[in-house]
C-alpha cells in the first residue's frame, strides 16, 4: 500500500506534466469525462452508494448523480481556466490564472460518489491534481469511482495520477493528506472541517446546515408544501441544504398544515409523541447516528411511535424556539418542525434564533410573492444563501433554474467558521496573478478633488 507521501509525489509529477502540456481543450475534455462517467453509470453508482453507506434512497442517489454531473459540467464548459483569463483595458489589469497544485479533498460518508466527482472536476478545471480521502465506510466505492475517473484520463492521454485516493483510509492518513496538500477541500462533519482549518494549509470547508423555511402569507400553500416536502424527503434528509423548520403564519396555520398533509406529511402535535421523537433523534442532545439518512418508518420504530405507511415526511409541532427545543437543531432525516408566527418580523426572529442554535451561515428558504419580504430576509438573516420559491435541498447547491454555482460544498462564511460564504467552484482552486500596466494618460485628481 502506497504511503501518503508517495501518493503526493506521484500527484505532483502528474500535475506538473498536466500544467505544462494540456491545452484548454484537453482540460475541458477531462472535466467533461469525469462528469459524464458518473452520469452514464448513475444507476449502478447510486445503488452502491446506498448499499455501502447504509443511508439515503437509491432513486435519489441516482437523481443526484445525473443532476449534479450535468449541472456542474454545464457551469464549467467554455470557461477559460488557466493563462490569461481577463484583460481590462480601462484599469490596465491583466489576470492570469495558475493552478494551486495538489488538492486534498475529504469526502463524507453521506455523498461518496458526487462529492469526489465535483471536487475532481473543479481541481482538473484549474489544472490541479487531487488526492481524495474518503470515509472508511465507503472507501471501496470511492476506489471504484476513482478508478473510473483514472480510466477516462488514460483514454484522453492524460496522467492517471491526476486523481488518486487513499484506498484504506484512517483518521491519521486523512490528517496527513490535509497537511501535505497545497489546498484542502473539506466536506463532512464539524470535527473534520475544523481539522482542515488547523492543518496549516489553505482550507475550504463547510458548516452544518439547519435550513429555516418561511412560508409567507398569500402564497399557494399547496404548492409551497409540495416543494418543501420534496426537498425534505430527498435522500432521506441527509442533504445539508434540506428544509428543517417551517415558519407558518398563525392565522393560516390550519390551512398550511392541511396542505402539508395533502402532500404526504404526517403532522404530530401530541406532546408525548413529539418528545419520543426528540429522544430518538437527539439522545443526550446529540444527533443519533442511527437516524441519519434513514426512512420515516425506521425512525418511527426507534421512537416507538406509529406512523402511517406511505408517509413522506413527519412534521412535528415545535415546543419552543432555538435552545428551548432540541428539535430546532439540524435533523439529518425526513423530519421537520413547525413554528407558528404572528408578523413577518416574528417569523424572521424565530428563524434567526434557530440559526443561532445551529446552522448559522448556511441557508434560509422563503416561499413568498413579496419581493420586499425576500429582500428583508436577505438583509437580516446570517446565512450565505436564501432560496426563493424552490425546494432548498436540491437547489441551494446550484440548479439549472437558478444562479447559484453548482457544487457539493456550500460555504458558510465567518458565521460558520468558513473561509468562503458562497458555493465552492473551480475559481477557489486557482491562483490569479495580476499584471498592472502603467497608464501615462490617466488624469490624476488633486488632493482637493480626492477629499472633496
Amino acid at each position: 500500500m502506497a504511503t501518503v507521501a508517495e501518493i503526493f509525489e506521484r500527484a505532483h509529477q502528474a500535475q506538473a506534466e498536466y500544467e505544462k502540456n494540456a491545452s484548454q481543450e484537453q482540460v475541458d475534455a477531462a472535466v467533461k469525462a469525469i462528469g459524464k462517467v458518473v452520469y452514464d453509470r448513475a444507476e449502478e453508482l447510486g445503488k452502491r452508494a446506498v448499499e455501502e453507506s447504509g443511508m439515503g434512497v437509491v432513486e435519489d442517489k441516482i437523481a443526484k448523480c445525473k443532476g449534479k454531473s450535468k449541472c456542474i459540467w454545464n457551469s464549467l464548459k467554455g470557461k477559460k481556466s488557466y493563462g490569461i483569463i481577463e484583460e481590462n483595458k480601462e484599469t490596465g489589469i491583466i489576470k492570469v490564472a495558475k493552478p494551486k497544485g495538489v488538492v486534498g479533498a475529504v469526502t463524507p460518508v453521506t455523498n461518496p460518489v458526487v462529492t469526489p466527482m465535483c471536487n475532481a472536476m473543479f481541481a482538473l478545471k484549474g489544472k490541479n491534481a487531487i488526492v481524495i480521502a474518503p470515509h472508511p465506510r465507503t472507501s471501496d466505492l470511492n476506489k471504484y469511482v476513482v478508478d473510473l475517473f483514472r480510466a477516462e484520463l488514460k483514454k484522453l492521454g492524460l496522467p492517471e495520477d491526476l486523481i488518486q485516493t487513499i484506498e484504506h483510509p484512517s483518521l491519521d492518513m486523512t490528517q496527513e493528506v490535509m497537511k501535505t496538500a497545497d489546498v484542502v477541500v473539506a466536506t463532512g462533519g464539524a470535527g473534520m472541517v475544523k481539522s482542515a482549518y488547523s492543518s496549516g494549509k489553505p482550507a475550504l470547508g463547510v458548516g452544518p446546515g439547519n435550513v429555516q423555511v418561511i412560508i409567507d402569507r398569500g402564497v399557494d400553500y399547496d404548492e409551497a408544501a409540495s416543494m418543501i416536502i420534496a426537498g425534505r424527503k430527498f435522500d432521506n434528509g441527509i442533504i445539508c441544504s434540506g428544509e428543517q423548520c417551517v415558519m407558518i403564519p398563525n392565522d393560516e396555520y390550519d390551512a398550511v398544515i392541511k396542505a402539508f398533509e395533502k402532500n404526504g406529511a404526517y403532522y404530530i402535535d401530541d406532546a408525548d409523541a413529539v418528545e419520543k421523537f426528540a429522544k430518538a433523534i437527539f439522545p443526550d442532545g446529540v444527533i443519533n447516528k442511527d437516524v441519519v439518512g434513514q426512512s420515516v418508518q425506521k425512525i418511527a420504530s426507534l421512537a416507538g411511535v406509529s406512523v402511517p405507511e406511505g408517509t413522506k415526511v413527519v412534521l412535528l409541532k415545535a415546543r419552543g424556539r432555538g435552545k428551548a427545543d432540541l428539535l430546532c437543531k439540524e435533523k439529518m432525516c425526513p423530519f421537520m418542525i413547525a413554528i407558528p408566527y404572528d408578523t413577518f418580523d416574528d417569523a424572521m426572529s424565530a428563524a434567526y434564533e434557530n440559526l443561532c442554535y445551529e446552522g448559522k451561515g448556511h441557508t434560509c428558504s422563503i416561499h413568498s410573492n413579496d419581493m420586499e419580504h425576500v429582500r428583508m430576509v436577505g438583509e437580516y438573516m446570517p446565512v450565505s444563501r436564501i432560496v426563493v420559491n424552490q425546494p432548498s435541498s436540491t437547489t441551494a447547491g446550484g440548479a439549472l433554474t437558478n444562479g447559484f454555482s453548482p457544487t457539493t460544498t456550500l460555504g458558510c462564511g465567518s458565521w460558520g467558521n468558513n473561509s468562503i460564504s458562497e458555493n465552492l467552484n473551480y475559481t477557489h482552486l486557482i491562483n490569479v496573478s495580476q499584471i498592472g500596466l502603467y497608464n501615462k494618460d490617466k488624469k490624476i485628481p488633486t488632493d482637493e478633488e480626492i477629499w472633496a
